[in-house]
């Protein structure tokens, strides 16, 4: 344990000083519409009549019994009910008063004939009082009421009658006591049923992700390996093909290693569950994009690339966002609409302020493949998420007999901003 935590670990005086002077344990303040917000409107004002009538029944008691005048009577008297009014909002701040008021309300009080130092509306108000501190306050705070109790007790009670009179503040410091400990076991057992609950999903979710993982090893990627072994085995199984065909044989394999490759790391992050492992893969940039319009070119595929030079470079994960959203947009363009033109356009809009991407296709010419069956749209939304993500927009239309999807990014926050004018 560190010097300061054992500074700051509570003692017998530190309780005492919290408790004469220090900060109070309130009550959870009332949330706007609950059933208390509305009855509280009348329960005030009732409480405050409440507590005038029963300083006047309190007077009227110290008025018959001791003789005193009116003033004296009503003074005792409120000494003693003054702490109902922050009994249920500060309840150490209403024991402060009412442990004052337990020396003020027993004047005047002859200790011969009279069995209780105080009036019965101030008896009831103390043991309220110490049972709400002792349910609120905690334990070594609890242990000082009891004790301090004991001096007016002792004082002003006579002498065969104080200790019962003491245990009678003990049965109800004790009861609060053990309102506040089965309080706090509630609280700690239900912060326990949520962890366990928490812990619960997580584990769902680590096996669903697992189960994923193997999904993915055992189908995509054994077809991946299918795919990169024919690739690279043709020209020896196909003695007669000419040069550029073992050409793109070649490139097939190396792009169907690198999905391997790329895979591999894709199926660790989702066994492992650790957000390092994704940052130690190296992801692709804006910067990429021109390797990746060539890679789809060269596949025969008809795509162009317009991009602004684009100083500094944004941000790594709207980079890579944009870069996702490229990737899939074209991929979509070459599986639904084969043989159309592609234009992908990466710009920076004239404030600096945001970056857009678009990616637009022609209508697929005739005599062309037929296009791929319709897909489940996870393409679109994966799209929509990355954007949305980052503060940025996502748009997917027909256009012009194709389609065309346009995702924006901020680049500038919105404070730092400059300012146009018109």
């Amino acid at each position: 344990m560190s010097p300061a935590s054992r500074l700051r670990r509570p003692t017998p005086l530190r309780d005492l000083g919290r408790l004469i002077a220090g900060a109070d344990y309130p009550f959870a303040p009332t949330r706007p519409g609950s059933r208390w917000a509305g009855t509280r409107r009348w329960l005030v004002p009732l409480g405050l009549l409440l507590i005038v009538a029963l300083t006047a029944a309190g007077a009227a008691y110290l008025q018959s019994q001791r003789n005193l005048s009116m003033e004296i009577a009503t003074l005792l008297s409120a000494s003693g009910t003054v702490p109902l009014l922050f009994v249920f909002w500060r309840p150490v701040i209403a024991w402060r008063f009412a442990y004052a008021g337990a020396f003020i309300g027993a004047l005047w009080t002859d200790r011969e004939t009279s069995d209780w130092p105080w009036n019965p509306v101030q008896i009831i108000v103390l043991l309220l009082v110490c049972g709400v501190v002792s349910a609120r306050a905690a334990g070594g705070m609890v242990l000082w009421v009891a004790l301090l109790m004991a001096i007016p007790c002792f004082v002003y009670t006579p002498n065969d009658n104080a200790f019962a009179v003491w245990m009678l503040f003990l049965v109800v410091i004790v009861l609060g006591d053990q309102v506040r400990r089965r309080t706090r076991a509630q609280q700690s057992l239900e912060a326990q049923e949520e962890i366990t609950d928490l812990a619960k999903a997580q584990r769902a979710v680590l096996e669903e992700r697992a189960r994923i993982a193997r999904e993915m090893h055992d189908v995509v990627a054994h077809h991946m390996s299918m795919i990169a072994v024919r690739a690279e085995t043709a020209p020896y199984r196909l003695a007669e093909l000419p040069g550029p065909a073992r050409d793109e044989f070649a490139a097939i394999a190396d792009a169907a290693r690198e999905t391997l490759a790329d895979m591999r790391r894709l199926l660790g992050v989702l066994r492992t569950n650790r957000e390092d492992d994704r940052q130690l893969a190296p992801q692709p940039t804006l910067a990429d994009v021109p390797a990746l319009i060539t890679t789809a070119y060269e596949a025969g595929m008809p795509v162009s690339l317009e991009m602004d030079e684009i100083e500094p470079a944004p941000p790594e994960p709207v980079s890579l966002a944009a870069y996702r959203i490229v990737q899939e947009a074209v991929a979509n363009a070459g599986r639904h609409a084969p043989g159309a033109v592609v234009r992908v356009t990466v710009s920076v809009s004239e404030d600096g302020g945001a970056l857009r991407v678009t990616v637009a296709n022609g209508p697929a010419p005739a005599g062309s493949a037929s296009p791929s069956p319709g897909g489940s749209g996870h393409g679109l939304m994966g799209m929509r998420e990355r954007a949305q993500a980052l503060g940025g927009t996502f748009i997917a239309m027909p256009s012009r007999g194709g389609f065309e999807v346009s995702a924006t990014f901020p680049l500038l926050d919105p404070a730092t901003a400059p300012t146009t004018h018109p």
